[in-house]
């Protein structure tokens, strides 16, 4: 799946254009054994059976990734996850931003198919790995969703709360620290304000308190009818 990111680093801004033919999405990502346990429960009030191990590695296909606007899911019953995601390119890393939108129906059955069934969004904007990597832990993932004409805070936190990307690829790639190129991978995401819902509108964000930047991607949600 060609993926095609404006590398946001100042008077070096460019276009980076990436083939990715393997992508990995890190589910139970918490360094908190007491956060991982909050999501776990979180989920399985919505019959979400609990994991086998944690960190797990899903593997979704890659023709899922899209930077569309917008993205169809059968039935109502799908929602966001922001997340970030990271890539390499000419051996460099960099990160942008995912959702692992989900059918939250499905998911109580399987969450990997869950998790295959639903196109995956992807932002345009990236930064070098490299100029946030000395502070990782202070950069912010949120999301909004739309309710009742208004955009809701759905989901904030700092990725002090998540495993970095580097332990979790070390994780996947048995002791490596990058990821080879084609290889992308979504790093986990933090609970949900008010419980796991749906909207159709989903808008994601990176934040950086230190430089005051972002990264972020909005896309809507096109409800199809579920026929029987």
């Amino acid at each position: 799946m060609k993926l095609s990111f404006q590398l946001d680093a100042g008077s070096a801004s460019r276009t980076l254009s990436t083939d990715v033919h393997t992508f990995i999405v890190a589910g139970w990502a918490g360094r908190d054994r007491d956060a991982i346990e909050h999501h776990i429960e979180e989920l399985a009030l919505i019959g979400v059976p609990r994991p086998s191990a944690v960190p797990l590695y899903y593997r979704v296909a890659a023709n899922q990734l899209s930077q569309a606007p917008g993205i169809q899911a059968v039935g109502p019953h799908s929602s966001g996850e922001v997340e970030t995601l990271v890539f390499t390119v000419d051996g460099e890393m960099y990160v942008s931003l995912t959702s692992d939108h989900t059918d939250r129906k499905l998911e109580s059955h399987s969450v990997a198919l869950s998790k295959q069934l639903c196109v995956k969004p992807v932002g345009t904007t990236a930064w070098r790995f490299a100029d946030v990597a000395g502070h990782w832990d202070e950069l912010v993932i949120r999301s909004f969703i739309e309710e009742n004409g208004a955009e809701v805070l759905y989901q904030e936190g700092a990725l002090s709360a998540l495993r970095t990307p580097s332990d979790l690829i070390a994780g996947y790639l048995g002791g490596a620290a990058a990821l080879p190129e084609g290889v992308a991978m979504s790093c986990g995401t933090v609970g949900a304000i008010g419980g796991i819902r749906p909207s159709t509108a989903f808008i994601m964000e990176l934040f950086d308190p230190r430089s005051g930047r972002s990264l972020k991607h909005r896309y809507a949600v096109e409800v199809l009818p579920e026929v029987a």
